[in-house]
């Protein structure tokens, strides 16, 4: 049976919250799972943080036995320094890098031609 390492949906509208389970790769996203391995939260909190909770043992053992991360896990694996960083985080922080420095290119543009006119 191949097992999957993927994120199950919980939480209400508005409000996601997952739970990392390790799950038979053919069941629905929220089907009758294997084991919880962790959860992850995508909103952040106060302090402007996501929290993610992984039992590193457990996942460990379910890579060992097998079982394939998907994407989503990937990435955040990868975030969290048990995988290499996936290219998808590399190319999204590379393009959010340079949308940032064409917006201050830009900011300062508009402001020099204000400065002129006046």
């Amino acid at each position: 049976m191949k097992v999957a390492i993927r994120l199950a949906l919980y939480g209400c509208a508005n409000r996601p919250f997952y739970h990392i389970v390790a799950i038979p790769h053919r069941r629905s996203r929220n089907g009758r799972v294997l084991e919880q391995i962790g959860s992850f939260d995508p909103l952040p909190n106060l302090d402007n943080e996501k929290l993610v909770a992984i039992n590193f043992e457990r996942l460990r053992y379910w890579l060992a036995s097998g079982a394939e991360p998907s994407l989503p896990m990937q990435i955040l694996l990868g975030l969290a320094g048990f995988y290499p960083l996936h290219p998808r985080t590399i190319m999204e922080g590379r393009r959010l890098r340079l949308a940032q420095s064409i917006g201050v290119a830009t900011e300062q543009a508009s402001e020099e031609v204000k400065e002129t006119k006046s």
